[in-house]
């Protein structure tokens, strides 16, 4: 998996260009992890709180265990340091995804965003050039938003409830 990771993100230089109408799961898995590694560190403060949510939403929308799941984001983290802009890296890989799975890197990545409580505003500007990088309407995203919002209200006051 991290060759077609290293392949995927540097494509080596006369090498004969593969399909590009199609895509694997591991590059939705990448871009995915990478653009949400982006989001978590857009506040200056990349904390265990942020990559355990990252761990977490990998292992969920992807169905891989932590482990897989933790190496995706170790790897991730290399990328983003890397990384010049989103806009490359977005360019690389969005034009061969499905809007279904767009729509899922955007709800993938309002999980992170709220990780930690709170919207910044470097996040909430994040968000909005990924969502128009992606050819995600406006209502789509703000959609999104507010589902991510109320399943982390519920899961809090669930967790309210149990405690009392």
């Amino acid at each position: 998996m991290w060759s077609k990771v290293r392949d995927f993100l540097f494509e080596k230089a006369g090498e004969p260009e593969p399909d590009r109408n199609k895509h694997t799961l591991d590059e939705l898995h990448i871009a995915a992890a990478a653009l949400m590694v982006e989001a978590a560190m857009l506040d200056g403060n990349f904390d265990e709180q942020e990559k355990s949510a990252i761990v977490h939403v990998c292992k969920r929308h992807f169905n891989i265990d932590c482990d897989t799941a933790r190496k995706l984001v170790e790897e991730a983290q290399k990328q983003q340091k890397d990384a010049v802009d989103i806009h490359n890296f977005i360019s690389k890989f969005a034009p061969h995804f499905d809007h279904a799975e767009r729509l899922k890197i955007m709800e993938m990545m309002w999980e992170v965003v709220y990780a930690d409580g709170e919207l910044h505003s470097y996040e909430a500007n994040l968000m909005r050039r990924v969502c128009g990088l992606l050819g995600v309407k406006d209502q789509e995203n703000g959609d999104l938003r507010k589902q991510v919002l109320a399943r982390i209200e519920a899961g809090n006051n669930s967790l309210q409830t149990a405690s009392v």
